[in-house]
């Protein structure tokens, strides 16, 4: 299996590393890009300020609209000779978000991707389904060259298709699949239509990512289809999937690959520092980005940061799960409530189907909350019994129970096969 050096270095040299590419990273914003020579000049913060890595305190923030605000390309550090690839956002909320690569980002990325793939337990000559999209998603074609940069052998199967999925799945006795956690247990429940144990395939890892993924999510996957699971994590802003992975020696966090991104985590709200180990809000800085370079961008994934060394031996620091996103937040009668923390409520019971639905309502000027849930395929219990544990149980952890809980048949919930699936349908 590859090493990589890197990862294990002390952490004053991470920290010397991450100040000398920060302030690189920091000049070219201000020399290149006029959106961030304007808010640098407005901070009052010039590259020559930058001395530490916690210099980048001083330094403006960076959020999604900006990035619409300045669509298409008023965020490129390069000119467009250089730019050798586009990708963007799905624009479901607006404009795409439009990023691009130089040969060195791609080649950055290839390798973040293979770490992230090594940290997995992958290894060369090992063949991966990558399952995600191809296109202007980065999902797929982010993967794939991580794949073969590694020395794996790559199916570019993309997303759909599922029963495709499992043939080859099973023909070609792939040993790792990548895709949406969701698509993970949707791939295991069309095996079991087709008559396959998904258990019986050479399959021993699932490496899933786009979506948050609680741990009775991963514990389903795994149990399902016999494998371990490995969450991965990226965002198209930064670049792509290959920002993190978890280790398949602790599967205790995510490592972020430091030598090329910095990562802090702020209070939501206010977007100050918390304190080390406190959830908040992450916000990366991109250190080695050259068409793109990302100061301080908000993500909006809420997470904690841990920089005790793992016990893989890598020092590099570890986000936990995403728990959810900050703008993922229901408020329902002056209660907060983020969708990860229903699901892993309802998933602590073996009579359901990791698939539930959130309705949201508003009636005569009151918030409503619907909560439908899909009972497991072999249930065979009591309707009632079920419902009141489930509701006792929301209450005892959340301190909320939803204003109506429907016991869903099982298969009746929507899937998805390709993209990510909707949990939330706020109709209010």
């Amino acid at each position: 299996m590859p090493e990589y050096a890197v990862e294990r270095r002390d952490r004053e040299s991470i920290r010397e590393l991450q100040a000398d590419r920060l302030r690189e990273t920091v000049a070219r914003a201000y020399e290149n890009v006029p959106f961030y020579r304007e808010a640098l000049d407005e901070a009052g913060v010039s590259p020559d300020d930058i001395d530490s890595v916690e210099d980048v305190r001083e330094l403006p923030m960076t959020t999604k609209e900006d990035f619409r605000d300045e669509y298409p390309d008023g965020l490129f550090a390069v000119d467009d000779e250089e730019v050798r690839r586009i990708h963007a956002s799905s624009g479901t909320t607006g404009k795409p978000k439009i990023v691009g690569y130089t040969d060195g980002d791609l080649d950055v990325w290839s390798e973040v991707v293979a770490r992230s793939l090594s940290a997995s337990g992958v290894e060369p000559g090992d063949t991966v389904q990558n399952a995600y999209g191809y296109g202007l998603f980065t999902g797929g074609l982010g993967l794939h060259y991580g794949i073969e940069e590694l020395g794996a052998t790559v199916i570019p199967i993309g997303g759909g298709q599922t029963q495709r999925q499992v043939e080859i799945l099973q023909d070609l006795g792939s040993d790792v699949i990548s895709c949406t956690p969701s698509y993970a247990l949707y791939i295991a429940e069309t095996a079991e239509g087709m008559g396959i144990d998904p258990t019986d395939l050479d399959l021993s890892t699932v490496i899933f990512g786009a979506e948050p993924c609680t741990e009775p999510m991963r514990r389903e996957i795994e149990e399902r289809l016999g494998v371990t699971g490995i969450d991965i994590y990226g965002l198209s802003e930064i670049i792509g999937p290959g920002v993190s992975n978890e280790c398949h020696e602790a599967q205790d966090g995510l490592h972020i690959w430091e030598d090329h991104f910095l990562p802090e985590v702020v209070d939501p709200a206010t977007g100050e520092p918390v304190e080390e180990g406190e959830e908040g809000e992450l916000v990366l800085t991109t250190l080695t980005k050259e068409a793109v370079p990302v100061l301080r961008y908000r993500t909006g994934d809420l997470t904690t940061l841990d920089y005790e060394e793992c016990e893989c031996s890598r020092t590099m620091v570890r986000m936990d799960n995403v728990t959810g996103r900050a703008d993922d937040l229901l408020i329902v009668r002056g209660v907060n409530l983020y969708p990860s923390e229903i699901e892993s409520v309802v998933l602590e019971f073996d009579d359901v189907a990791p698939y539930y639905r959130i309705d949201l309502d508003r009636e005569d000027e009151l918030d409503t909350m619907k909560l439908s849930v899909e009972l497991a395929e072999d249930f065979d219990g009591d309707r009632g019994e079920t419902r009141e544990e489930i509701l006792t149980r929301l209450e005892n952890v959340l301190s909320f129970t939803p204003d109506e809980l429907r016991l869903a048949e099982p298969g009746e919930l929507a899937r998805t096969e390709v993209g990510k699936v909707k949990r939330v349908f706020d109709n209010r």
